[in-house]
């Protein structure tokens, strides 16, 4: 099984999502769930204006994201033509509420404001696509992607499934898990729960 994994995800193509059409990036989203209320928005506003805004007008923050000049804010991943995946990668500071998530806060990097420290901070992976490496394929094209830009750290905020005492559901491993990152190359910096990780790579010359 771990083999046919590892071929599936070496099969992927994946690209900046900016350079795909709105379309594919809308299918991995969906129309229902945590990722259609979402629309990876969560640390780029304040949690009043996160609350007022409609599924629509978070959807219309992503779309005009990535038509803005730039890097980030995340890679599709392609099964053939069909999109299976979502990473969001992108500088830190497009994410200034992770200064105050009691996971994201506790990085060892603490300028949040310094370009060069990049974040991974959200997976999406329709169900019917997971199982088959791609969030691994992705977390990895996500530290190329830092380093072609330029970063010199990139940063997540892992799930540790194995600290919980009951199996989580797969909604709360959208950050992705310690396990992979691990696979990744990235290791662990801080542990501010015993479910939660701060991983680092670095990624810079």
């Amino acid at each position: 099984m771990a083999n046919d994994t590892t071929a599936a995800a070496t099969a992927l193509r994946i690209i900046p999502a900016a350079e795909a059409p709105f379309a594919d990036v809308e299918s991995v989203f969906g129309t229902r769930g945590d990722p259609a209320g979402c629309w990876c928005q969560w640390y780029k506003l304040g949690r009043a204006d996160f609350r007022s805004e409609w599924r629509d007008g978070l959807r219309e923050r992503l779309a005009a994201q990535l038509a803005e000049p730039g890097p980030g804010p995340g890679l599709l991943a392609y099964d053939g033509e069909t999109p299976v995946g979502w990473c969001a990668v992108e500088p830190r500071p497009a994410l200034p509420r992770l200064a105050q998530s009691p996971v994201g806060s506790a990085s060892p990097d603490g300028d949040f404001g310094d370009a060069d420290v990049w974040s991974v901070s959200c997976f999406v992976i329709p169900r019917a696509f997971r199982r088959r490496g791609v969030a691994g394929a992705l977390a990895r094209a996500a530290a190329d992607y830092a380093r072609d830009h330029g970063a010199r750290v990139l940063e997540a905020y892992a799930v540790d499934p194995s600290a919980r005492e009951t199996k989580p559901p797969a909604a709360d491993l959208f950050p992705g898990t310690v396990s992979m990152y691990l696979a990744a190359g990235f290791h662990e910096v801080a542990r501010p729960k015993p479910h939660r990780a701060v991983m680092q790579l670095d990624v810079g010359a």
